[in-house]
């Protein structure tokens, strides 16, 4: 079942993230409240053009916008730049994104399939480029895909503080579908089953749902 029809929609082509009410409700309530008072008092101009910059910079960053999926089998869950390839112990490779707060902050399903588990692990607040940080606050997925156990890491930043994650156990997932939502500066590891041959490099630039992590 597609969730995008409960998203906010701020245009007809742009749209906020679900998940952003309880972030996004006072700001926008701020602003309002202390436009209308300005027309009483001038000097109230002092806290409402503040308050509508940041509403205007929250929209921005909570945007939500329409991606057609890329043609590689497995997709970059996140918006943002390939901070680390990195092979593993047991064969996989892990693909690190980091994004900064000029991206998108939705992320989406690397692959089609179904998801197996979603566990939230408690930890730290480390800035999400640091190497330390994959011990941070995070929600680990598994999917049931055709190439096997999917592992996709969502890692909360020192500014972001929570992971909402859209989907739970057992739902169905498209490719390039969205999973879920990190608030601020984060990171998405992409942990690539053995034998798939990673397509990006360090440095490269991402696009959820977009580029392919994959030669196929």
């Amino acid at each position: 079942m597609s969730h995008d029809s409960a998203r906010t929609t701020f245009s007809r082509r742009v749209r906020l993230a679900r998940g952003v009410s309880p972030w996004l409700g006072p700001v926008v309530a701020a602003t309002a409240v202390t436009s209308l008072l300005t027309r009483r008092d001038r000097r109230w101009a002092f806290a409402a053009a503040p308050l509508a910059a940041v509403t205007g910079g929250m929209l921005w960053f909570f945007r939500d916008p329409e991606r057609v999926p890329g043609t590689a089998r497995v997709l970059a869950p996140a918006d943002g730049v390939v901070l680390s390839v990195d092979p593993q112990p047991d064969g996989r490779t892990r693909v690190a994104i980091f994004m900064s707060p000029l991206d998108v902050h939705v992320n989406r399903a690397p692959l089609a399939g179904t998801v197996t588990s979603v566990e939230h692990v408690s930890g730290g607040f480390l800035p999400a480029f640091n190497k330390d940080s994959e011990a941070n606050e995070r929600v680990v997925w598994h999917f049931d895909t055709a190439l096997g156990d999917i592992e996709l890491v969502q890692i909360a930043g020192a500014m972001a503080r929570r992971v909402v994650p859209y989907l739970t156990p057992g739902a169905k997932v498209a490719r390039g579908e969205r999973i879920g939502l990190i608030r601020l500066g984060s990171r998405v590891d992409t942990y690539l089953p053995e034998g798939i041959i990673p397509a990006v490099t360090v440095g490269e630039k991402t696009i959820a749902g977009v580029t392919g992590l994959d030669h196929g």
